[in-house]
């Protein structure tokens, strides 16, 4: 998904947005839908939207940035080759069953923070995804439920936090996790902890006397990223990464 956002960023910092967002039928915006390119895109605009770029909250900047190249060097030289391994063994059906286990997985803390924010519609669609993958699609193994119409709802407890108006603080970068901040950092602890406690398919207690399992998971995480470190061809990079996830943030609290 990375590797869409730093368009989409660019489109927003020019003012690129027109007219109201879009409205679920239970009353939750989808600002992203009624984004618009603007072809009259001067200089002014271009000079402001660096400005804002560079206005990120970042006080620990000299730590992040050690993190960030440190996270540069572990994805080129440990862990894009295991990724490339695993490419390389496993079959393309075997990846993407893989995928879809773990993605059915990460719909049980999808579920709670939709709970959580009140949001009906996402949590109804999510709840079918679960029974639907659990049950036809073999605990997970295929994805049935996106074919019919119930596509995957992102949602996590840093959305919930900044939905409830808890901003997002300082920006951090996290060893291997890369990019995040106070707010979403404690939100992740959270979705662990959420997800180790329910153990759905007992998959969390299985993971604590294999840690095969989480190694996979972890790799299949890589795996489906699209984003690669460099690909943007730019020495200010680090400042453009921190600016697309503070702004991503932004659009998925507004949905």
């Amino acid at each position: 998904m990375a590797k869409y956002l730093f368009p989409l960023a660019l489109l927003l910092a020019a003012g690129l947005a027109h007219g109201e967002p879009a409205t679920d039928p239970d009353g939750f915006t989808n600002p992203m839908q009624r984004l618009q390119f603007n072809p009259y895109l001067d200089q002014r605009e271009f000079e402001r939207s660096t400005l804002n770029a560079l206005q990120v909250y970042d006080p620990w900047e000299s730590w992040n940035r050690r993190v960030y190249h440190f996270n540069y060097r572990f994805d080129e030289w440990v862990f894009l080759p295991v990724v490339e391994g695993y490419r390389y063994v496993t079959p393309g059906f075997v990846r993407s069953g893989v995928s879809n286990f773990f993605a059915n997985l990460g719909d049980v803390p999808n579920l709670l923070n939709s709970l959580l924010q009140l949001k009906g519609k996402r949590s109804l669609q999510t709840t079918g995804r679960l029974l639907l993958n659990t049950t036809i699609g073999v605990a997970g193994l295929w994805d049935p439920a996106t074919r019919i119409g119930l596509p995957k709802q992102s949602e996590d407890f840093g959305q919930t936090l900044g939905f409830y108006g808890v901003p997002d603080g300082p920006y951090l970068v996290l060893p291997i996790l890369g990019p995040s901040n106070l707010r979403d950092t404690g939100g992740k602890v959270f979705d662990f902890a959420a997800e180790s406690q329910i153990n759905y398919l007992n998959v969390a207690e299985v993971s604590s006397d294999h840690p095969e399992i989480t190694a996979l998971r972890v790799v299949d995480l890589r795996h489906t990223t699209g984003f690669r470190y460099g690909q943007l061809n730019s020495p200010f990079e680090y400042e453009k990464l921190r600016y697309v996830y503070r702004e991503a943030r932004k659009l998925q609290i507004a949905e």
